[in-house]
């Protein structure tokens, strides 16, 4: 697997990384994930293969979007999904600017629940799509039932807008401007492979 970003974690020395995924090498990790319990209530795709199968291919050549796995040590545990708001839905719900990107995410096997790697890897993606030089703010939409994934986004930096009501769910828009993002976590270094 080829990376896309690499750090070191300094207080676990393991490695994080992002890698974009791939169908055929992905699918059956992706589907297993979607069936986990911590998933399915915010996810819902806990289709068949064969439906999650289309899923993933419309997903994947939705260009507005690209689809990570996040690694630790190279081993897949978590799911990302970096998009242009600019295209999406949430678009229409503030004055969203051209470069702002979203993030959806999702820790996939629970074995790695629980054990504060949630907000290293939130706090790496975000610096990721701030590297895009355009993105001045990433939006976050959880939903607003998932109070752990709010008080995560929160401890990264992001900011409470308000609640939205899109198709699938109850969310509460929120929003990290680089400025924020920067005053409050060093970058570090990275590697970033383009």
């Amino acid at each position: 697997m080829k990376n896309s970003y690499e750090e070191m974690l300094k207080d676990c020395n393991k490695q994080l990384s992002f890698v974009k995924v791939e169908f055929e090498r992905d699918l059956d990790t992706l589907h297993e994930w979607m069936h986990e319990d911590h998933v399915i209530p915010y996810w819902n795709l806990n289709f068949t293969k064969e439906k999650f199968a289309v899923h993933l291919k419309k997903a994947l050549a939705d260009t507005h979007q690209t689809l990570y796995l996040g690694c630790l040590d190279s081993i897949p545990m978590s799911y990302w999904e970096s998009y242009w708001v600019k295209g999406d839905i949430i678009e229409d719900y503030y004055e969203s600017e051209e470069g702002d990107q979203g993030i959806h995410l999702l820790i996939g096997d629970p074995d790695y629940l629980g054990k504060g790697l949630a907000l290293p890897f939130l706090r790496a993606m975000v610096k990721f799509q701030l590297l895009t030089s355009t993105t001045n703010k990433v939006m976050a939409e959880p939903d607003i039932r998932n109070a752990k994934m709010i008080h995560l986004f929160e401890k990264c930096g992001f900011t409470p807008i308000k609640e939205i009501e899109l198709p699938d769910k109850t969310a509460l828009l929120m929003s990290c401007t680089r400025g924020n993002f920067e005053r409050k976590w060093n970058y570090g270094e990275a590697t970033i492979y383009l």
